[in-house]
Protein backbone atom coordinates (compact mmCIF):
# COMPACT_ATOMS: atom_id res chain seq x y z
CA UNK A 1 0.00 0.00 0.00
CA UNK A 2 2.83 2.45 1.11
CA UNK A 3 4.58 1.62 -2.31
CA UNK A 4 1.27 2.46 -4.01
CA UNK A 5 1.10 6.10 -2.48
CA UNK A 6 4.58 6.61 -3.11
CA UNK A 7 4.01 6.12 -6.62
CA UNK A 8 1.11 8.25 -6.51
CA UNK A 9 2.82 10.94 -5.09
CA UNK A 10 6.06 10.70 -7.72
CA UNK A 11 4.18 10.77 -10.67
CA UNK A 12 2.06 13.89 -9.45
CA UNK A 13 5.37 15.48 -8.86
CA UNK A 14 6.74 14.44 -12.21
CA UNK A 15 3.44 15.82 -13.80
CA UNK A 16 4.03 18.55 -11.95
CA UNK A 17 7.72 19.59 -12.81
CA UNK A 18 6.91 18.76 -16.70
CA UNK A 19 3.84 21.04 -16.43
CA UNK A 20 6.12 23.81 -15.28
CA UNK A 21 8.65 23.38 -17.79
CA UNK A 22 6.09 23.34 -20.21
CA UNK A 23 5.01 26.39 -19.10
CA UNK A 24 8.39 28.36 -18.89
CA UNK A 25 8.71 27.05 -22.05
CA UNK A 26 5.97 29.09 -23.11
CA UNK A 27 7.00 31.89 -21.94
CA UNK A 28 10.47 31.77 -23.03
CA UNK A 29 9.13 31.30 -26.69
CA UNK A 30 6.67 33.65 -25.99
CA UNK A 31 9.21 36.49 -24.54
CA UNK A 32 11.30 35.38 -27.10
CA UNK A 33 9.14 36.36 -30.20
CA UNK A 34 7.73 39.60 -28.31
CA UNK A 35 11.78 41.06 -27.92
CA UNK A 36 12.68 39.53 -31.24
CA UNK A 37 11.17 40.93 -33.92
CA UNK A 38 12.72 44.76 -34.54
CA UNK A 39 13.54 46.71 -37.86
CA UNK A 40 17.17 45.74 -38.13
CA UNK A 41 19.27 43.21 -39.63
CA UNK A 42 17.93 39.50 -38.91
CA UNK A 43 14.99 40.81 -37.14
CA UNK A 44 13.70 43.48 -39.63
CA UNK A 45 10.76 43.21 -41.08
CA UNK A 46 11.13 41.53 -44.33
CA UNK A 47 12.10 39.00 -41.63
CA UNK A 48 9.49 38.77 -39.37
CA UNK A 49 7.24 36.18 -40.99
CA UNK A 50 10.03 33.49 -40.49
CA UNK A 51 10.41 33.98 -36.63
CA UNK A 52 6.64 32.90 -35.50
CA UNK A 53 3.79 30.91 -36.84
CA UNK A 54 2.05 33.27 -35.48
CA UNK A 55 3.76 36.01 -37.57
CA UNK A 56 3.12 34.20 -40.77
CA UNK A 57 0.40 36.60 -42.18
CA UNK A 58 3.39 39.50 -42.15
CA UNK A 59 4.35 37.27 -45.32
CA UNK A 60 1.38 35.88 -46.54
CA UNK A 61 -1.30 38.75 -46.02
CA UNK A 62 -3.16 40.17 -49.11
CA UNK A 63 -4.19 43.02 -47.34
CA UNK A 64 -0.91 44.47 -45.79
CA UNK A 65 -0.03 47.67 -44.46
CA UNK A 66 1.44 50.29 -44.93
CA UNK A 67 0.70 51.29 -48.60
CA UNK A 68 1.70 53.79 -50.96
CA UNK A 69 -1.54 55.84 -51.16
CA UNK A 70 -2.26 56.75 -54.57
CA UNK A 71 -5.76 57.54 -56.10
CA UNK A 72 -8.08 58.45 -58.34
CA UNK A 73 -10.91 57.33 -56.82
CA UNK A 74 -13.20 60.31 -55.66
CA UNK A 75 -15.79 59.51 -52.82
CA UNK A 76 -18.55 61.08 -50.77
CA UNK A 77 -16.85 59.87 -47.89
CA UNK A 78 -18.91 60.77 -44.61
CA UNK A 79 -16.93 62.52 -41.77
CA UNK A 80 -15.31 60.57 -38.74
CA UNK A 81 -16.57 61.80 -35.78
CA UNK A 82 -14.19 62.77 -33.03
CA UNK A 83 -14.91 62.44 -29.53
CA UNK A 84 -11.50 62.82 -27.51
CA UNK A 85 -12.28 63.32 -23.56
CA UNK A 86 -10.65 60.18 -22.21
CA UNK A 87 -7.30 61.54 -20.07
CA UNK A 88 -3.68 60.55 -21.02
CA UNK A 89 -2.34 58.06 -19.00
CA UNK A 90 1.27 57.15 -19.44
CA UNK A 91 3.85 57.54 -22.00
CA UNK A 92 5.67 54.16 -22.66
CA UNK A 93 8.73 53.38 -24.56
CA UNK A 94 8.00 49.97 -25.77
CA UNK A 95 11.45 49.38 -27.17
CA UNK A 96 9.39 49.57 -31.12
CA UNK A 97 7.98 53.08 -30.23
CA UNK A 98 6.86 55.90 -28.13
CA UNK A 99 3.04 55.34 -26.94
CA UNK A 100 0.42 57.35 -25.15
CA UNK A 101 -1.96 55.30 -23.53
CA UNK A 102 -5.50 57.12 -22.94
CA UNK A 103 -8.17 56.27 -20.39
CA UNK A 104 -12.01 55.34 -21.17
CA UNK A 105 -13.19 58.42 -22.76
CA UNK A 106 -12.51 58.74 -26.59
CA UNK A 107 -13.66 57.59 -29.79
CA UNK A 108 -14.59 57.88 -33.05
CA UNK A 109 -17.87 56.97 -34.87
CA UNK A 110 -17.41 55.82 -38.56
CA UNK A 111 -19.59 53.85 -40.60
CA UNK A 112 -22.41 53.88 -37.58
CA UNK A 113 -19.69 51.69 -35.76
CA UNK A 114 -18.18 53.27 -32.43
CA UNK A 115 -14.26 52.85 -32.13
CA UNK A 116 -12.59 53.47 -28.73
CA UNK A 117 -9.16 55.06 -28.19
CA UNK A 118 -6.62 52.98 -26.92
CA UNK A 119 -3.63 54.63 -27.81
CA UNK A 120 -1.61 56.91 -30.34
CA UNK A 121 1.99 56.15 -31.23
CA UNK A 122 4.87 57.22 -33.91
CA UNK A 123 7.00 55.84 -36.59
CA UNK A 124 9.51 57.43 -38.16
CA UNK A 125 10.22 57.74 -40.76
CA UNK A 126 6.41 57.14 -42.45
CA UNK A 127 5.02 54.03 -43.04
CA UNK A 128 2.42 55.05 -45.20
CA UNK A 129 3.85 57.57 -48.12
CA UNK A 130 1.47 59.33 -50.56
CA UNK A 131 1.76 59.63 -53.99
CA UNK A 132 5.31 58.20 -53.02
CA UNK A 133 6.32 60.73 -50.54
CA UNK A 134 7.72 59.88 -47.40
CA UNK A 135 6.97 61.77 -44.66
CA UNK A 136 9.54 62.42 -41.56
CA UNK A 137 6.75 61.46 -38.84
CA UNK A 138 3.51 59.87 -39.00
CA UNK A 139 1.43 58.99 -35.55
CA UNK A 140 -1.17 56.10 -35.79
CA UNK A 141 -4.57 56.79 -33.25
CA UNK A 142 -5.91 52.97 -32.91
CA UNK A 143 -9.37 52.58 -31.53
CA UNK A 144 -11.08 49.29 -31.08
CA UNK A 145 -15.00 48.53 -31.63
CA UNK A 146 -15.63 45.76 -28.78
CA UNK A 147 -18.74 44.24 -29.88
CA UNK A 148 -16.89 43.25 -33.19
CA UNK A 149 -13.13 43.18 -31.92
CA UNK A 150 -12.14 45.02 -34.96
CA UNK A 151 -9.55 48.19 -34.79
CA UNK A 152 -9.40 51.50 -36.99
CA UNK A 153 -6.71 53.51 -37.00
CA UNK A 154 -6.29 56.99 -37.64
CA UNK A 155 -2.85 58.23 -39.59
CA UNK A 156 -1.93 61.75 -38.96
CA UNK A 157 1.40 62.67 -41.27
CA UNK A 158 4.07 65.40 -40.21
CA UNK A 159 6.15 67.58 -42.26
CA UNK A 160 9.29 69.17 -41.41
CA UNK A 161 8.61 72.85 -40.23
CA UNK A 162 7.59 74.90 -37.09
CA UNK A 163 8.32 72.84 -33.64
CA UNK A 164 5.22 71.06 -32.46
CA UNK A 165 4.04 71.90 -29.46
CA UNK A 166 1.88 68.59 -28.37
CA UNK A 167 5.27 66.86 -29.58
CA UNK A 168 7.02 68.43 -26.91
CA UNK A 169 5.13 67.71 -24.19
CA UNK A 170 5.65 63.93 -25.24
CA UNK A 171 8.88 63.98 -25.79
CA UNK A 172 9.84 65.83 -22.57
CA UNK A 173 8.50 62.58 -20.47
CA UNK A 174 9.50 60.09 -23.26
CA UNK A 175 11.86 57.61 -21.86
CA UNK A 176 15.30 57.08 -22.89
CA UNK A 177 15.16 53.44 -21.76
CA UNK A 178 12.97 50.89 -23.52
CA UNK A 179 10.27 48.73 -22.12
CA UNK A 180 9.87 52.19 -19.57
CA UNK A 181 7.02 54.47 -18.88
CA UNK A 182 6.51 57.40 -17.39
CA UNK A 183 3.94 60.23 -15.78
CA UNK A 184 2.76 62.57 -18.81
CA UNK A 185 0.45 65.59 -17.93
CA UNK A 186 -3.27 64.00 -18.20
CA UNK A 187 -4.35 67.32 -19.85
CA UNK A 188 -2.63 67.00 -22.66
CA UNK A 189 -4.48 68.50 -25.65
CA UNK A 190 -3.43 65.15 -27.53
CA UNK A 191 -6.27 65.94 -30.55
CA UNK A 192 -4.13 68.49 -31.66
CA UNK A 193 -1.86 66.43 -32.92
CA UNK A 194 -4.67 66.54 -35.62
CA UNK A 195 -5.67 69.13 -38.60
CA UNK A 196 -9.00 71.08 -38.50
CA UNK A 197 -9.76 69.55 -41.86
CA UNK A 198 -10.00 65.72 -41.08
CA UNK A 199 -10.79 64.72 -44.99
CA UNK A 200 -9.24 61.31 -45.35
CA UNK A 201 -8.02 58.89 -47.45
CA UNK A 202 -9.57 55.48 -46.41
CA UNK A 203 -7.96 51.49 -47.11
CA UNK A 204 -8.67 48.47 -45.55
CA UNK A 205 -5.16 46.76 -44.07
CA UNK A 206 -3.24 45.79 -41.37
CA UNK A 207 -1.29 46.51 -38.27
CA UNK A 208 2.29 47.74 -39.16
CA UNK A 209 4.00 45.10 -36.24
CA UNK A 210 3.61 41.64 -35.66
CA UNK A 211 1.26 39.44 -35.53
CA UNK A 212 0.25 41.97 -38.81
CA UNK A 213 -3.36 41.14 -38.52
CA UNK A 214 -5.67 42.11 -40.94
CA UNK A 215 -8.89 43.54 -41.18
CA UNK A 216 -7.96 47.18 -39.78
CA UNK A 217 -9.97 50.30 -40.78
CA UNK A 218 -7.36 52.69 -42.19
CA UNK A 219 -8.33 56.74 -41.99
CA UNK A 220 -5.29 58.46 -43.79
CA UNK A 221 -5.18 62.27 -43.02
CA UNK A 222 -4.81 64.57 -45.99
CA UNK A 223 -3.48 67.28 -44.67
CA UNK A 224 -0.03 67.21 -42.29
CA UNK A 225 0.93 68.50 -39.81
CA UNK A 226 4.78 69.85 -38.75
CA UNK A 227 7.06 68.61 -36.56
CA UNK A 228 10.57 70.15 -36.43
CA UNK A 229 13.86 68.74 -37.63
CA UNK A 230 15.41 68.56 -33.95
CA UNK A 231 11.81 67.03 -32.89
CA UNK A 232 12.89 64.00 -35.42
CA UNK A 233 16.29 64.01 -34.18
CA UNK A 234 15.30 63.55 -30.76
CA UNK A 235 13.19 60.65 -31.35
CA UNK A 236 15.19 59.26 -33.30
CA UNK A 237 17.81 59.39 -30.81
CA UNK A 238 15.85 57.47 -28.02
CA UNK A 239 14.49 54.29 -30.92
CA UNK A 240 18.21 54.42 -32.28
CA UNK A 241 17.07 53.54 -35.57
CA UNK A 242 13.95 53.86 -37.94
CA UNK A 243 11.10 52.34 -37.02
CA UNK A 244 8.96 52.34 -40.26
CA UNK A 245 7.79 48.76 -42.04
CA UNK A 246 8.51 48.64 -45.66
CA UNK A 247 5.80 49.40 -48.09
CA UNK A 248 3.62 46.41 -49.06
CA UNK A 249 1.65 45.56 -52.13
CA UNK A 250 -1.79 47.37 -52.82
CA UNK A 251 -3.32 44.08 -54.65
CA UNK A 252 -7.37 44.59 -55.05
CA UNK A 253 -7.33 47.13 -53.16
CA UNK A 254 -8.96 50.04 -53.77
CA UNK A 255 -8.06 53.52 -52.24
CA UNK A 256 -11.00 56.25 -51.71
CA UNK A 257 -10.54 59.78 -50.96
Amino acid sequence: MKKIVLSIAVLALTSSLMAEEHSAEKSVDANHHAAHWGYEGDASPEHWAEMSDKFALCGTGQNQSPIDIKSDIDADLPAIEFAYKGKAEKVLNNGHTIQVDIAEGSSIVVDGKTFVLKQFHFHTPSENTIDGKSFPLEAHFVHRNAEENTYAVVSVMFDEGEENPILKSIWEKMPAEARKDAAIDEGLNYSQLMPEDKDYYRFNGSFTTPPCTEGVRWYVLKKPMTVSKEQVKKFFAVMKHANNRNIQKLGARVIVK
